[in-house]
């Protein structure tokens, strides 16, 4: 398991993720985490979430940033949110 810094410069305004760290095995599966639950989206979900995280996948930053303990398991670690 891999731990990812994730970013997005898409929406900035309020009430938006901007940044997480997250535990994946890979890359894609980063792109696709919920920030809320910490699981992978579907496509249908993505397209309900992109308000408040990022309008496409392929727009989220990623950034290989360690290795995670055995014990972690996939999911948000912690989360930038900007609230009102």
């Amino acid at each position: 398991m891999n731990l990812y810094l994730i970013s997005q410069s898409m929406n900035d305004d309020y009430d938006t993720y901007d940044s997480a760290v997250v535990a994946a095995a890979n890359e894609k599966t980063t792109r696709f985490m919920n920030l809320g639950n910490g699981k992978k989206m579907t496509k249908r979900e993505w397209s309900y979430s992109y308000s408040i995280w990022c309008n496409k996948p392929e727009y989220v930053n990623v950034k290989l940033i360690g290795e995670a303990a055995p014990h972690i398991n996939e999911g948000v670690i912690c989360s930038s949110f900007n609230a009102e």
